[in-house]
């Protein structure tokens, strides 16, 4: 059977190795990295091969997902080397475009681009994928598949995968979640209450968006009556600043990704 082949075991790698357990994924998965308990410990919770040495591992790749940290991918590509046999790879580094990618391994290496959110291991992911110019079909396919187990799956061109990386992190729904209990409990709501106020504004609230049977448009209409509390706080919120901040983050974001490109 066709192998996975993930280098890194680190946070994302858990994830999907999460994901793809709960989705009942069969195919063949082997996982390299530099330390063995982490190694140890995969193969413990998931039922996953595991490989120390990078080349061995390489070796048993059809599919190789590079998951390392984006200032790690080029020492790591370096570390394997030109390829001479024809294989796929996806990246999931933030930040490190295709041409970047292809220049390390040689030609017979097909490249894909890969953003999967943590989500992924609860099977509520979103990966966003781009694809090399020459990538096969059939393998295409294969990639769309594997990340379609563990969320949904949104095909969009390179020029668009950055923007895309700093948008769709659960990270704004944490930060988001955090800062409101804060806030809650600074006007006196103790820490259990002021969490389920929180959670209840902002899960619930998503998943009645997500279903998409009314437009944003409506429902902050209908959420914020004018005159009444809601509009108020919302009001008060933009004027020190809200929406500038989630732009100036958003940009901030944009900026580090490329930076990464220039690092690999």
């Amino acid at each position: 059977m066709k192998t996975t082949v993930f280098l890194g075991g680190g946070r994302i790698t858990e994830a999907l190795l999460s994901g793809l357990h709960l989705a009942g994924y069969r195919r063949p998965i082997l996982v390299h990295d530099r330390h063995l308990s982490k190694l140890r410990r995969l193969k413990k919770l998931y039922g996953v091969g595991i490989e120390q040495d990078l080349h061995r591992a390489v070796s048993q790749a059809n599919l190789l997902i590079i998951a390392v940290r984006p200032n790690s991918v080029g020492d790591l590509l370096r570390q394997i080397g030109k390829l001479d046999r024809p294989l796929a790879a996806a990246s999931l580094a933030a930040g490190v475009p295709l041409a970047r990618l292809r220049e390390r391994l040689g030609a017979p290496v097909r490249w894909a681009r890969a953003m999967p959110s943590p989500l992924c291991r609860s099977r509520r992911g979103l990966t966003a994928l781009t694809f090399d110019r020459g990538f096969p079909a059939s393998t295409r396919a294969e990639i769309e598949q594997l990340f379609a187990k563990v969320g949904a799956v949104v095909k969009i061109p390179e020029r668009k995968m950055d923007a895309f990386t700093v948008t769709y992190s659960a990270s704004h729904g944490y930060h988001a979640l955090a800062t409101l209990i804060a806030g809650a409990e600074n006007i006196g709501l103790d820490r259990p209450t002021a969490t389920l106020a929180a959670t209840h504004a902002l899960a619930d609230a998503m998943i009645v968006c997500k279903e998409g049977r009314l437009s944003l448009a409506t429902l902050l209409h209908e959420a914020a009556t004018p005159g009444g509390t809601a509009a108020t706080v919302m009001q008060a919120m933009n004027r020190h600043g809200y929406q500038a901040a989630v732009k100036h983050g958003l940009a901030a974001g944009l900026k580090r990704a490329r930076q990464n490109a220039k690092q690999t």
